[in-house]
């Protein structure tokens, strides 16, 4: 696997550390990192990963990141079919890419995805494959249809996702968030992360 270092990305003031507008006591900073790793079926795949990094403002000014461009270690996917927040359980569903459609491992389950920065570069992807490529290629085939499979398919994983929240009352510790649209590549997915917005707010 080939990666670039981790960019910082400032927003369009040039602000590195982005204050939230509903607490000024807390922030944010964008990261980004480009990946060249090899898919199951042998596939070469380029993805552009990108989350953010939370914190109290003070803090992310102590450890000077307002100073620097890159970041040592990588940003990580994690991918599991519990949700991460009990309180809004839809917020990580992996969807594929504009057909709306909930990507969902061979039992049915939704699968969750979220992006996080590891700074010490030893932690691995943790993925869940998803069985309904079937769906997600018809979908794409047949953008007429694409909106009734998807809320099929939409209020289905929702379900299942409120039963298997149920059976985990701990939530995984993850202290970065970020939304992902996955575009479907012949046999393979590929997953582009969307820019984030500069009004998170904690």
């Amino acid at each position: 696997m080939q990666k670039a270092k981790v960019q910082i990305v400032p927003n369009d003031m040039g602000a590195v550390i982005r204050v939230s507008k509903n607490n000024p006591e807390f922030g944010h900073v964008r990261l980004t990192q480009t990946k060249v790793t090899f898919t199951a079926t042998g596939w070469v795949k380029k993805t552009n990963l990108s989350t953010l990094l939370h914190g109290k403002v003070e803090d992310l000014e102590a450890m000077g990141i307002q100073n620097e461009k890159e970041l040592s270690g990588n940003i990580v996917i994690q991918e599991q079919v519990t949700p991460f927040s009990e309180s809004d359980p839809d917020r990580d569903l992996k969807i594929a890419g504009e057909t709306g459609i909930i990507c969902c491992n061979a039992d049915g389950e939704p699968i969750y995805r979220k992006t996080m920065y590891d700074g010490t570069g030893s932690i691995e992807d943790t993925l869940v494959a998803h069985a309904n490529g079937q769906a997600i290629r018809e979908a794409n085939t047949n953008t007429s249809g694409a909106n009734d499979i998807a809320a099929d398919e939409f209020d289905k994983a929702v379900e299942k996702g409120k039963k298997s929240s149920k059976k985990t009352k701990e939530e995984p510790k993850v202290e970065v968030t970020e939304d992902v649209v996955i575009e479907d590549q012949g046999d393979d997915l590929v997953l582009e992360d969307e820019d984030s917005s500069d009004d998170f707010d904690l």
